[in-house]
């Protein structure tokens, strides 16, 4: 079976690659996650109780405001953050924090990003041709 690439805007961050962590939800760092235990906290998000810790995230949309930001760079300075974030749609606190915690971003994908990659799917994220490749098996 052959890789899959697929097409979403130039993003922020170094190429990285790792296991996906996928759900049709929305991401707010400060509400959706228990930052301490690397966990998703919030009773009502589709990951709860999933380890995002050195998994690529892959979600919706961005929501929530400017603590985002300095969320993920507090995140990222304990080894706590997500090792990147693909998102349907980012916005620009979203970027801020992912550019401020080197956290790899890519969003405004050609596909609905969460209905092509599964979790557990192995992906290479690469942020400066708003590229992911999803190896197949």
């Amino acid at each position: 079976m052959s890789d899959l690439v697929l097409q979403g805007h130039p993003g922020i961050g170094a190429t990285v690659r790792g296991v996906a962590l996928v759900a049709a939800d929305n991401f707010s760092a400060r509400y959706d996650l228990d930052r301490l235990k690397g966990v998703f906290s919030r009773q009502a998000h589709a990951l709860c109780g999933e380890s995002y810790l050195d998994k690529i995230l892959v979600l919706d949309a961005a929501k929530g405001g400017v603590a985002t930001a300095w969320m993920l760079r507090e995140m990222a300075s304990r080894a706590m953050a997500p090792k990147a974030l693909l998102l349907n749609y980012a916005n620009p606190i979203m970027a801020q924090g992912a550019s401020f915690g080197a956290i790899p971003l890519i969003d405004r994908f050609e596909v609905d990003i969460t209905a092509a990659v599964q979790s557990g799917d192995e992906v290479t994220v690469a942020p400066a041709t708003g590229r992911v490749i999803v190896h197949r098996r």
